[in-house]
């Protein structure tokens, strides 16, 4: 069976903290509001299943570790350092490794960064999503403008590598709005932005209320003219969009992400955390642990682990999801590369015709280096996708990948 990689050598390690101070209303990870937490427990819960989990990683190189969530900057540094050394224990790294964690500016203390910084955090990831205070309370943050904007001076003063999120088309949000925003975003950038629209996810607080009509989305032609925006501005400030919703100096594009973007293997590790992992015979694997953190808990310490599904991936299955993750980026798909994979070209893989229209339209480009969207193509992605397989010759079925998606929210 042809796999992904055939083996990968490269591998990222995802630590879910399912935990918030809060629920935002428009969030669909897998989060939780406890009113205490027996940090303790949480971090014999995470080595033993880390260490558990290893063994089908065997010989792999470290290339990125991500603490997620949820909140992790509400993990005691010291767990963040215990998890960190234990990797190091078992994975080979070098010099390069990014280690990212993701915080919010209400959770934010210099002692806290610097504590992080010392436990082998290199990279921070902020939810700063607004720097607009009536936007921010309609977002249902814990945080104000202030508190953004001293998080970010906190971080850039402890760590070299900072990024931040930021969300936009917000109901009623206009293109000076968003111009403010997106002026105070450069003004605090250092080399790393995450920028997303805003979306009604089934099962979100945002959904009851956009289904009973207390609010409503801005239209399609605006929502193009603010990301047209969006990108315009932000590429002249040097921060050139390398994914869909993600800006980068040269150099600093998420290596973690791009593991997830390029199909390589990571590892999963917490409450509904996912996994994709190629076997020693090239076969490629997803698999997930429950979702509840109290059922992961006490899985995880009868079993040393809480996998509660695991599923071997199709060729089907893998080219859909090539495509999927792959074009997303806007260097696309490597032609080579995706040759030497799956034995066939994209042309052979595709009806003529279909790719035709996507070409003569001006929603792909092709050639001997990449298969790849053009901006027009990334800003209508879902329904690109859609098309180019509508008449793709297999068994395979889309609500696999739906289903079993990564739980780090910079994807």
């Amino acid at each position: 069976m042809y796999g992904i990689q055939s083996i990968t050598k490269d591998l990222s390690l995802y630590i879910h903290w399912p935990f918030c101070l809060s629920k935002c209303p428009y969030c669909d990870f897998n989060s939780h509001v406890v009113n205490k937490i027996d940090q303790s427990v949480w971090r014999e819960g995470l080595l033993t299943e880390m260490k558990t989990l290893a063994k089908y990683t065997e010989d792999r190189k470290l290339k990125s570790v991500f603490f997620g969530g949820g909140t992790p900057s509400l993990m005691e540094p010291q767990i963040v350092a215990d998890i960190i050394s234990e990797a190091k224990k078992i994975w080979r790294t070098d010099n390069l490794l990014e280690i990212s964690l993701e915080a919010n500016p209400s959770s934010v203390e210099a002692k806290k960064f610097y504590l992080f910084n010392q436990a082998g955090i290199n990279r921070i990831s902020l939810g700063i999503q607004s720097f607009n205070d009536i936007t921010l309370r309609f977002l249902g943050r814990e945080h104000n403008a202030a508190d953004s904007k001293r998080a970010l001076e906190i971080a850039k003063k402890t760590f070299q590598n900072v990024s931040f999120d930021m969300i936009y088309a917000t109901p009623e949000q206009t293109t000076q709005d968003w111009a403010l925003e997106i002026k105070q975003a450069i003004e605090f950038s250092s080399n790393h932005l995450s920028v997303y629209q805003l979306t009604i996810e089934r099962g979100t607080a945002f959904f009851q209320k956009h289904r009973k009509k207390e609010f409503e989305m801005l239209d399609g032609e605006t929502l193009a003219d603010l990301y047209e925006f969006t990108q315009d501005k932000l590429g002249s400030a040097g921060l050139e969009n390398y994914e869909i919703s993600n800006h980068a100096k040269p150099s600093f594009e998420c290596v973690h992400n791009l593991q997830y973007w390029k199909m390589k293997d990571y590892l999963g590790i917490g409450a509904g955390a996912h996994s994709r992992i190629t076997d020693k015979e090239g076969v490629r694997w997803a698999f997930r642990t429950h979702r509840a953190p109290n059922k992961w808990l006490s899985e995880t310490k009868t079993y040393g682990h809480a996998i509660t599904e695991k599923v071997c991936l199709s060729l089907e299955d893998q080219i859909f999801e090539t495509f999927m993750m792959g074009l997303r980026l806007k260097t696309g798909i490597s032609t080579a590369d995706f040759k030497d994979t799956f034995k066939k070209s994209i042309e052979e893989i595709f009806a003529s015709d279909t790719l035709k229209v996507l070409l003569d339209e001006q929603l792909v480009e092709l050639d001997d280096e990449s298969f790849r969207a053009t901006a027009l193509g990334r800003q209508k992605l879902d329904s690109l996708i859609q098309f180019l397989f509508s008449d793709f010759d297999s068994d395979h079925k889309p609500t696999l990948l739906e289903e079993i998606q990564s739980t780090n929210k910079e994807i």
